[in-house]
């Protein structure tokens, strides 16, 4: 019987897809194509494409007079439309950026005046439409005016460039003219900053963004900014700005994408605390930035919060006048601007009012940078002179110098120890009010090691530098290094007597054979440099007990021969090398994964506007169809002819029965005549088969 014809609905739904693709080609083409590509100005006028000026206004003279000669009343906001063009396309560098561009800047004039226009006669218009700038501009041309001979030299400048594409008769640059130089001026010390005008025509082509057929434009309009990265030579690693053109948001993207700066978060009264100060380094100084304006942080800032990453945590606070007697018994802030350096527990705060520049606060990083009393670390150690190896801050040829060192867990009990030694310290770094506080001079040991720099004052994190805490203080560091066991927290005082190992001094001084250097070296390596006696402090937290305390050790170690360690001392664990800031820097080049991601979406967004999206979209409906429908009778057409069909009936008992005994055959016959002498010619004929033989034969 002949097969049964398809449902409505199975031949429907076998032909969705070319259906789908058809239903878009005709919205494409017959709804979105219109809008992305509306009647020109020149359609207004009714004249052709980049018509030259003189037949605009041949054109425009020409519809003026058949208004004149025509009985009707016209339209008004037809009038509009048409006066407009006249305008815009007889200014030669606005009909230049829209010929070349599709700049149109002004449009949103000729928009409220048709939405004002209702009921209105020609005459009562207020004409002309648009204001005609001076001939020179009012753009600031007090910066690099790039050239297409000058970009070629750009290149090689290892300082990154921020580019601005301007018209010199566009209203829009020029009101970003003042912008324009605060920005530039916000970038000096990191970036150079050029212009380039559109009438380099070459230039400005080659700079602007294309769109799908080729042709350049801008996507946001003109002012229109581009950043280009050191060593970039291609326009694909240029970075394009996309938002709003504002001094805060201009710098925020080139400090972020194109310097790879830091950013410095804003804080609250009730989040600075547990964010700031709770999650960063103990050892770091607090700098707090006031401000009433609630931008971002110049790039000035930011650079220093990346040079001075070891020594300084960043933040800025918003300022409300509701909050100011908090600042005030806080930090001693009085007003905003200002700026606040936080050094170790019980220092007061150093606290400057009112704005500053990239040199001036510089200055202020480099004097209030280290705490009163630093921390020992494994890059501070060096520098503070409590190092076994060997180094002192009193030079090389130092025989004997001190470290006093604060040790326990963070927390309270440790920040007033740290408080206590800043005391200390400031006792014995002031000869006259250390010695009117004795009368027998006995501070005096301790104040001459401070002047000559062989005495240091430094603290120590107990539960970091847990190895290294338990080597110096022994049994005695249960409460004081390594992990909270659940017990009080007891900060300890001891300080270290370095004593130089002299037959380390002449071996290094001595000139040997290579390999005995290497030797040598290797031996050096396994011991200090300098051997250690240590002195624990057991007495109360007072600052005179302590400064006399200090002061009669110093005596001791410069008079007395003291036994010292000769074993290696534990090294101090490293800190973070690179910040996370930097490492996610590293991993999105230039653009963070917000902007990378918006920048693919532009770039898919380009091909909306192309007009050969829906002819693609139709054709591939009708091969998609072409070929279903040929799918579709091929199925049919061996439905209608069952015979040529395969038999699909299962093989009866018997012939699976020979299936077995035909292949033996096979078998037996290939082996036979494999083994069969050369004269033997008998070969079993084509086709031939054993008949099987009956139970009463085979017995």
């Amino acid at each position: 019987m002949p097969p049964s014809s398809p449902s409505m609905a199975s031949t429907l739904r076998a032909y969705a897809l070319p259906l789908i693709l058809f239903a878009f080609a005709m919205l494409y083409q017959l709804l979105l194509i219109p809008n992305y590509f509306p009647p020109s100005h020149y359609d207004v006028l009714k004249i052709d494409t980049y018509s030259p000026v003189d037949k605009v206004r041949d054109s425009y003279h020409t519809l003026q007079s058949n208004w004149n000669s025509s009985p009707q009343v016209p339209d008004t906001c037809q009038f509009l439309k048409i006066q407009y063009a006249y305008e815009l396309l007889t200014n030669p560098s606005w009909k230049r950026d829209y010929d070349l561009f599709g700049i149109d800047d002004q449009l949103h004039i000729l928009e409220n005046a048709s939405k004002n226009c209702a009921g209105k006669r020609i005459s009562e218009l207020d004409l002309p439409l648009l204001d005609v700038p001076p001939p020179s501009g009012p753009i600031d041309h007090s910066h690099k005016v790039i050239t297409a001979l000058d970009f070629q030299s750009i290149f090689p400048v290892t300082k990154p460039w921020l580019i601005q594409l301007y018209s010199s008769g566009s209203k829009r640059c020029a009101q970003f003219s003042e912008s324009w130089n605060k920005i530039a001026s916000l970038l000096h010390p990191f970036a150079n900053t050029g212009m380039v005008e559109l009438g380099e025509v070459q230039l400005a082509v080659y700079l602007a963004d294309k769109r799908s057929t080729g042709k350049p434009y801008f996507r946001n309009g003109i002012p229109y900014l581009l950043a280009i990265p050191p060593g970039c030579r291609d326009v694909k690693c240029f970075s394009r700005f996309d938002g709003e053109l504002t001094v805060d948001k201009v710098t925020n993207w080139f400090a972020t994408t194109v310097l790879a700066l830091p950013q410095i978060n804003y804080y609250s009264k009730e989040s600075l605390v547990p964010k700031l100060f709770g999650k960063s380094s103990h050892h770091k100084v607090k700098v707090i930035f006031f401000t009433k304006s609630g931008e971002r942080a110049a790039p000035f800032i930011r650079q220093a919060a990346k040079d001075y990453w070891d020594y300084a945590s960043f933040a800025f606070i918003l300022w409300r006048e509701e909050e100011s007697s908090y600042w005030m018994g806080a930090f001693g802030v009085e007003s905003a601007p200002a700026v606040v350096f936080l050094k170790d527990p019980g220092v007061k705060p150093v606290v400057h009012h009112g704005s500053v520049d990239n040199s001036f606060f510089l200055k202020m990083m480099e004097n209030n940078k280290q705490q009163e009393l630093p921390q020992l670390r494994s890059v501070t150690s060096m520098e503070l002179g409590c190092d076994p190896h060997g180094y002192s801050r009193a030079g090389y040829d130092t025989i004997i110098w001190y470290c006093a060192i604060a040790v326990g867990r963070p927390g309270l009990a440790l920040n007033k120890m740290r408080e206590t030694m800043c005391r200390v310290k400031e006792t014995l770094s002031k000869p006259n009010e250390a010695d009117a506080s004795s009368d027998n001079q006995t501070l005096a040991p301790a104040v001459e090691v401070i002047k000559r720099k062989r005495l240091t004052f430094a603290w120590l994190d107990g539960e970091k530098q847990k190895d290294f805490c338990r080597f110096y203080l022994g049994p005695a560091s249960e409460q004081t290094c390594g992990q909270h066991t659940g017990v009080d927290d007891i900060p300890q005082l001891f300080i270290i007597r370095y004593l130089r190992n002299s037959s380390a001094m002449d071996t290094k001084t001595q000139e040997k054979p290579t390999w005995k250097s290497l030797l040598m070296k290797d031996l050096e390596g396994e011991h200090d440099q300098a051997g250690q006696f240590v002195a624990r402090y057991k007495g109360a937290s007072d600052i005179s007990e302590i400064s006399q305390w200090i002061a009669s050790i110093i005596k001791d170690g410069d008079t007395r021969e003291l036994p010292f360690f000769t074993l290696r001392t534990p090294a101090l664990v490293p800190d973070d090398k690179d910040p996370g800031w930097s490492r996610t820097a590293q991993k999105v080049p230039l653009e963070n994964l917000k902007q990378r991601i918006q920048g693919v979406v532009r770039g898919l967004l380009v091909y909306q506007e192309d007009p050969r999206i829906g002819p693609f979209l139709l054709l591939g409906a009708l091969i998609s169809m072409g070929s279903i429908w040929f799918r579709r009778n091929q199925a049919q057409t061996s439905e209608s002819n069952p015979q040529s069909q395969p038999s699909s009936e299962e093989p009866s008992q018997d012939e699976r029965n020979q299936r077995p005994r035909d292949g033996l055959r096979r078998r037996q016959t290939k082996d036979s005549t494999k083994n069969q002498h050369p004269s033997m010619t008998d070969s079993e004929p084509k086709g031939a088969y054993q008949i099987p033989l009956s139970d009463s034969e085979s017995e």
